[in-house]
């Protein structure tokens, strides 16, 4: 037996055996910091709940008067006051994009109570500025009412009620029209 012992050939030497098992213990430890599958379905649970909640505050909307859509500007009684090209991107009222507030912009204004996709943040242009990207929705006028993180100072964020529609828009490069 011992014979058998000192001639057999071991697959792998101790020492490649220590490095493989650290190289698991590494790569273990580092999935679970990545990838934190607990934490994920908590959020998405939470996500659920939070659009089960906007999907009854934009009923609530429609069932009342919806006057206000009437008072919206049309672009043809606006003229393009300056143009320039900017990233575009788009967001929901969800506390991951928002701060603790999901539905307040950061003029006070309620896009959730409005229920209207006319609302961009822009940290370029003042509160109230109002604002065509006619490459990618055409006539469509939108009113600045939110801002952006400080790092995005040349960008401008749509606020868009279905999360899909957002990710679909993804990031593009158009023409912003400021209107006067």
């Amino acid at each position: 037996m011992e014979a058998l012992r000192k001639n057999h050939n071991r697959l792998i030497s101790l020492k490649q055996a220590k490095r493989l098992l650290i190289a698991l213990v590494f790569i273990f430890s580092f999935d679970l910091l990545l990838f934190p599958a607990s934490v994920m379905a908590d959020q998405i649970v939470e996500d659920a709940n939070l659009n089960q909640e906007q999907a009854v505050l934009v009923e609530n909307v429609v069932e009342e008067d919806l006057s206000f859509i009437n008072q919206l500007p049309e672009s043809k009684d606006l003229k393009v006051k300056e143009s320039s090209y900017r990233v575009i991107t788009a967001y929901n009222s969800e506390a991951g994009q928002t701060d603790n507030s999901p539905c307040i912009t950061a003029n006070g204004f309620n896009v959730c109570k409005h229920g209207i996709e006319d609302t961009v943040a822009a940290n370029f242009l003042s509160f109230g500025t109002k604002v065509k990207i006619p490459e990618l929705f055409g006539d469509r006028v939108f009113i600045v009412r939110d801002r952006m993180n400080t790092r995005f100072s040349d960008r401008v964020d749509i606020w868009m009620l279905n999360k899909a529609q957002a990710i679909k828009l993804g990031v593009k490069y158009a023409k912003v029209e400021v209107l006067k």
